[in-house]
């Protein structure tokens, strides 16, 4: 029996699975109609869209050969580490620091110097920062609220 391309049944698979998720989770939204789009219209749509892209990469890769998928546990650790200090730290340093946190955390398994990280951590911050605060305007915690309740 040959190899299947692993990465890309997986791969069409989550894909597929977002996009299931996001069409039953926007059902609880008003559709609206074409001419006047609800609430819940976008999301269905981009759902539908993600599930038949997902379908479209899993059916063909499930006729060809693949690579023997390897895993990079290191940097998968180093990955799941940062998504883990983003979620403890930024109720209580805020949205910037966080976001440094969490990309120093992310670069753990990488070659970069810790003045290339710090650079990395400060960039991203700046613009996380103005697309999700000031751009989007989503209330977001910004500053450290060590000591307040």
């Amino acid at each position: 029996m040959k190899q299947k391309d692993v990465a890309d049944i997986i791969g069409g698979i989550l894909i597929t699975a977002v996009g299931i998720f996001a069409v039953i989770h926007s059902q609880q939204y008003d559709m609206g109609q074409l001419r006047q789009m609800g609430p819940g219209f976008f999301p269905t749509a981009i759902g539908i869209i993600l599930v038949v892209l997902g379908v479209f990469i899993t059916l063909p890769a499930l006729l060809r050969r693949g690579p023997a998928v390897k895993v990079n546990f290191k940097g998968l650790f180093w990955v799941m580490l940062s998504i883990f200090v983003f979620a403890v730290t930024l109720d209580y340093v805020g949205l910037p620091i966080a976001v440094m946190l969490s990309v120093i955390a992310a670069t753990g398994a990488s070659t970069l110097t810790w003045r290339s990280r710090s650079y990395l951590a400060i960039g991203v911050a700046i613009i996380t920062y103005l697309i999700f605060s000031i751009g989007l305007g989503m209330n977001m915690p910004v500053m450290p609220t060590i000591g307040q309740s």
